[in-house]
C-alpha cells in the first residue's frame, strides 16, 4: 500500500497534514499524542497496523498541529482545537465515514458533534485528570519539559512495556522527531485536561469501546466509564498491558475492530506469517542479515527489515536468535 499526503486548513488556522491509504468506505483515525505521518509509515509495527485497517477500507489520518507535517501555530493546543481540525480533515470526505480515535485521540472523536456511522473508541478516558494522581503528572510534564530526552524514554516505557529494548529507543526517538519539546509538553498537558463526561450523551453512533486491561497509561477503568456513558456502547477488554494500538497483541485488536465495522475479518494464521514472512524467516534462521535477505529476494534493505521486525511482532519474539531457532526447530528447514 501506499499513502497519500495532502493539506486542509481549518476554521481556527491550523494548516493540517492527512494521508490516505486504501480505497472504499472511509475511516478517520484520530491518532495519540505525538505522530508523524511519514516516519510512522517507515515503522514496521505501525505500519502494519495502518495497514490491517485499510484492507477494503480508506483509512484516513491526520497529524495535529505542531506535530509531523502539520504546521506549529500560535494557539495553545484545546479541545476546541482538536475538534475543528477533526472537523477539516471530515470536510475533505464526500460520503459517510467510520470514526476511530487511539489514545488522546479516543476523547476528542467522542466528543465529535457531527454525524459517523459508526465509532471506536481505544486506549480512551473520560477524564484525563483520573489518568494519574497530581504529582506524578507534575513530575512527567517536568520531565518532558526539561529532558524531552528522558521523558520520552520513561513515556516509551509506559506505553509500550511488552516491546523490547531496540525498539523501545526506536520509538523514543520517534516520538522526539514527531515535535519539540514544548508541543509535547503542551499536548500532554491537554490530555491530562481533557474531559468529557458531559458530551458523551450525546452520541448516537453505534460505538464500541476496546482497552487493554493491563493498559498502564490509561486505566481500564476509564474505558468502563466510556462505555457507560454513551448508549448502548459494547466494551471489549483484551489482555495485555501496551497503550500503543500497534504494540502487543495488534492482530486481535484489528479483528475485534474490522468485525464492529462490518469489514472482513482476516482468518488467525497457525503460526501468523504469510508466505514471504516465511521465506525471510528462513534466511534469518540461516544467519543472513538484512542486507543479505534483500539480496537474496530481489528486495531493498529496509523492505527486509520491516519483514523481520513483523515476523518478531507476529510470534512475540525479541531478538532474531529467537525466530532463528524457532524455524529451525519446527524442522523448516
Amino acid at each position: 500500500m501506499r499513502q497519500r499526503l495532502a493539506q486542509v486548513v481549518s476554521a481556527g488556522g491550523a494548516t493540517v497534514a492527512y494521508a490516505t491509504v486504501g480505497a472504499g468506505r472511509p475511516l478517520v483515525y484520530v491518532m495519540g499524542w505525538l505522530t508523524h505521518l511519514r516516519l510512522s509509515w517507515e515503522l514496521p509495527a505501525e505500519r502494519a497496523l495502518y495497514e490491517a485497517l485499510a484492507q477494503g477500507c480508506r483509512l484516513v489520518r491526520y497529524d495535529r498541529a505542531g506535530t509531523g507535517l502539520s504546521a506549529p501555530v500560535a494557539r495553545p493546543p484545546s479541545l476546541e482545537s482538536e475538534l475543528e481540525q477533526l472537523a477539516a480533515v471530515a470536510a475533505t470526505l464526500d460520503e459517510p465515514f467510520d470514526l476511530m480515535g487511539t489514545s488522546m485521540g479516543a476523547p476528542v472523536a467522542a466528543a465529535h458533534p457531527g454525524t459517523v456511522r459508526r465509532l471506536v473508541l481505544y486506549g480512551g478516558w473520560v477524564r484525563g485528570g483520573d489518568l494519574s494522581p497530581p504529582a506524578v503528572r507534575d513530575h512527567v510534564l517536568g520531565l518532558v519539559e526539561a529532558h524531552w530526552g528522558l521523558g520520552s524514554d520513561v513515556l516509551t516505557d509506559i506505553f509500550a512495556p511488552d516491546a523490547d529494548r531496540p525498539t523501545r529507543a526506536e520509538l523514543a526517538r520517534y516520538q522526539r522527531a514527531c515535535s519539540t519539546a514544548a508541543t509535547a509538553r503542551a499536548l500532554l498537558a491537554l490530555s491530562y485536561e481533557l474531559d468529557v463526561g458531559d458530551r458523551l450523551a450525546q452520541v448516537r453512533a453505534p460505538t464500541l469501546v476496546v482497552h487493554r486491561t493491563g493498559d498502564r497509561a490509561a486505566p481500564v477503568a476509564q474505558a468502563e466509564a466510556l462505555a457507560a456513558g454513551i448508549g448502548d456502547a459494547r466494551l471489549v477488554l483484551l489482555p495485555g498491558r501496551s497503550h500503543l494500538p500497534y504494540a502487543g497483541d495488534r492482530d486481535e485488536l484489528v479483528r475485534v475492530v474490522r468485525r464492529f465495522l462490518g469489514l472482513p475479518v482476516p482468518r488467525r494464521r497457525t503460526d501468523g506469517l504469510t508466505a514471504r514472512q516465511h521465506e525471510v524467516a528462513d534466511l534469518v534462521s540461516q544467519g543472513c542479515t538484512n542486507r543479505e535477505i534483500a539480496t537474496r529476494l530481489g528486495i531493498n534493505e529496509r523492505s527486509a527489515e520491516g519483514h523481520v521486525e513483523r515476523i518478531r511482532l507476529r510470534l512475540g519474539f525479541r531478538s532474531r536468535a529467537q525466530i532463528a531457532a524457532w524455524y529451525s526447530a519446527r524442522g523448516m528447514r
